[in-house]
């Protein structure tokens, strides 16, 4: 038995998949992407008059996809403490890994009990977003069936 995880306090997906999918006591969360709930702007994204992006601001990208992590985690009775492992995905690995790593520091300040993290770097996203995360938690808290 699964239960399928959709919450409207994180950016609707972007194609035809829940927000996450838990499996017993494992939750499963699709691609996490940094669009703001309800309006899907991209913080720190910077157009030019033909709205062509020139530039992003890869920490409040990164504020903004732990902040829909968190969403997602709470939507399924999870907390983020019950984090164990993420894959992240930045479309600038040069440009972008110091600043994201910082960012990622103020919220796992203690590596004894962050989550285990690979990052990788790849060529782009779906949408014009610089970074993405996939994420597995362990999911101790019944679902509410609201």
């Amino acid at each position: 038995m699964t239960d399928t995880i959709l919450t409207n306090k994180a950016p609707t997906p972007v194609s035809a998949y829940p927000h996450a999918r838990r499996v017993g006591d494992l939750l499963l969360l699709s691609g996490i992407g940094p669009r703001v709930p309800g309006s899907n702007a991209i913080p720190g994204n910077v157009y030019d008059a033909a709205g062509v992006l020139i530039e992003h601001d890869i920490a409040a990208q990164t504020r903004q996809v732990l902040s829909n992590v968190r969403a997602v985690l709470e939507a399924a009775g999870a907390a983020w403490e019950d984090l164990v492992d993420v894959t992240v995905f930045l479309t600038d690995m040069a440009r972008d890994f110091r600043g994201y790593n910082a960012v990622w520091t103020e919220y796992f300040a203690n590596p004894a009990t962050a989550p285990c993290r690979t990052t990788l770097g790849i060529t782009a996203l779906p949408t014009p977003i610089a970074i993405e995360l996939k994420c597995a938690a362990r999911n101790r808290r019944p679902v509410d069936r609201d």
